[in-house]
Parts: structure tokens; C-alpha cells; sequence
């Protein structure tokens, strides 16, 4: 009832066990903290929160105009709703070295299991958009090691994302993701791969964990949990996918209202009363209050 009760220290711990045994993890992403616990409740090993869905949740595109104290605070609203680890979008870290280490210490006390900062110059683009721009090796480094050194928690997953590959091409992606790792990146995440082959080769010149971003729209294939797997891949995220299609639903429900005046039509494919009561455990709610006004006041003096 009201939030996990699991200790946000016992979620990273049990993360990184699960990570060090080789299993490919799924994370899909959770657009509210309502869909991270039915993430939890479908059986997935994670939830990710992904920089692009709390731009779009506010209106605004995906480049770099939230805060650190709003993603903070959006990133505490949903991790505190599941026992599953939760990892987040820290686009760039909000700004230089110190300002790095002040998101990475924030993004621990909001309870979160890991975060991944890019080496994209701001203002950021979202990963599989063109006209990116990527910050020389030594920025790029001095972001994960200013994460490492501010980091109290050494089960908090600190992830190195690099984007270089849309630049300068594959070599570049290689030699980048190995000297983040050099810096204390406890994982990569090559973004905009194109190929199971692409993610074969970051696999083999890395000994950390690698993430594969599905995004749907962009310059990756779709691959499946089983291909991903098979060239090595740990960590597997659906970023957008959950809020593309509660989008397209509301979309498509808000035309068949204009045209037919009300939804009878669409009550199939809502989410039932019931489910929703369940899924936010109404009932133990309602215990408790019963609970606490339905007891009986001795008068007796005994």
C-alpha cells in the first residue's frame, strides 16, 4: 500500500546481481507511475524512465530543456511505486563536472537503481534524430568520472551513453565506449545501432554490461529479446513505446467521441474498473481505513 517497501539500497543490490548473471534484463518504459507498476505486475525484470517521455509529458521536445529537479522528482514518483529497480534518463547530467556529481547524488536519494549520461554537446537531440553533435573524448570522460567520485552507493548503476556513432561511425563507437569504461562506466549503452553485428562488436570490446535501446521510429531495426541476447546484449529498453501507444489509444478514443458522441464502442479496449482497483491495491486501502475508525473506545477506566 502507498509505495514499495522495498529499500532503494536492497533494489540496487539485487540488480546487480541479476546484471552479473548474464540474463538479458527487460525495462520497459514507464510513462507514470501507474504503468511502472503494471510493468511490475506483467512480470518485467526493470522499468526505465526514459528523458524523452518526461519532455513530451510536459509538452516540450526532446532537447535538454527539462531540469535536473524535474526529472528528479518525476524519477522518485515512479521508483517509489515498484519493488523493480528503476533506471533514468540523466541526459547530459544538467551541466558541467559539479553539476554531474550533484545529479548523480540527487537521482541516489530519489531512489533510483542506475542512470546513464550522455556525450552529446547541449542543446541535445534525441538519440536517433539527424544533426547530432557529440563532445570531444575528454568531456565525455570527465562526465562519468565526476559521476564515479560523487557516487555513495556502489551498487547505483552509473551507465555511459554515447551517440557517436551516428558521427563518426563504428570505430569512433568502439574506442568511445572503451575509454568511458576506462573512466568508471558501469555499463554502456551504444545508442543508434544499426545491427545485431553493431551490437555484437560493442559486446566484444567491453567487459561491462551493454543496453540496447528499441526505440520504434528510428535508425535501430526492432530486434527481439532473443536476438538481442544472442550477441550479448544485457539490458533491453521500450523508452517511448508504452506512451506511443496510450497516445495513439486516447487519439483514436477522442475521434470516435467527436464523431459518435459518446465511447460504447471503445469499452473493450479500456482498462476495466476492476483492473485498475487491483492494480493500485484499492482494496488494502480500504482495510486500513477500516481499520483505524472502526475500533471502540474502553469507558470503562480499566
Amino acid at each position: 500500500m502507498l509505495y514499495s517497501t522495498v529499500p532503494a539500497a536492497q533494489k540496487r543490490r539485487a540488480f546487480r546481481e541479476r546484471l552479473a548473471s548474464g540474463e538479458l534484463l527487460r525495462f520497459p518504459g514507464a510513462f507514470n507511475p501507474l504503468s511502472a507498476r503494471l510493468i511490475e505486475q506483467k512480470g518485467f525484470e526493470g522499468v526505465y524512465i526514459s528523458g524523452a517521455v518526461l519532455s513530451a509529458d510536459l509538452g516540450l521536445p526532446d532537447i535538454g530543456l527539462t531540469t535536473l529537479t524535474e526529472v528528479a522528482g518525476r524519477g522518485q514518483q515512479i521508483a517509489r511505486m515498484t519493488d523493480l529497480p528503476a533506471i533514468i534518463d540523466a541526459d547530459t547530467g544538467f551541466g558541467e563536472p559539479m553539476n554531474v556529481a550533484r545529479t548523480i547524488q540527487t537521482l541516489e536519494d530519489a531512489g533510483l537503481a542506475g542512470m546513464h549520461i550522455e556525450d552529446q554537446i547541449n542543446p541535445k537531440r534525441c538519440g536517433h534524430l539527424d544533426g547530432k553533435a557529440v563532445v570531444d573524448e575528454d568531456t565525455a570522460v570527465k562526465r562519468i568520472r565526476a559521476a564515479a567520485d560523487a557516487r555513495r552507493d556502489p551498487d547505483f548503476l552509473i551507465m555511459a551513453r554515447t551517440d557517436i556513432r551516428a558521427v563518426e561511425g563504428m570505430d569512433a563507437a568502439i574506442d568511445r565506449a572503451k575509454a568511458l569504461v576506462d573512466a568508471g562506466a558501469d555499463a554502456i549503452f551504444p545508442e543508434a545501432m544499426r545491427t545485431l553485428d553493431e551490437f555484437a562488436a560493442v559486446r566484444a570490446a567491453v567487459d561491462v554490461p551493454i543496453l540496447a535501446n528499441m526505440t520504434e521510429f528510428g535508425k535501430s531495426d526492432l530486434f527481439s529479446v532473443d536476438q538481442l541476447q544472442g550477441v550479448g546484449v544485457n539490458i533491453v529498453i521500450w523508452p517511448v513505446s508504452l506512451l506511443r501507444i496510450a497516445m495513439g489509444a486516447a487519439s483514436r478514443a477522442l475521434d470516435t467521441l467527436e464523431d459518435e458522441g459518446h465511447l460504447t464502442s471503445k469499452l473493450g479496449e479500456m482498462q476495466h474498473r476492476a483492473d485498475l482497483y487491483d492494480l493500485v491495491d484499492y482494496e488494502a486501502y480500504s482495510h486500513f481505513d477500516n481499520n483505524v475508525y472502526t475500533f471502540h473506545i474502553d469507558t470503562t477506566g480499566r
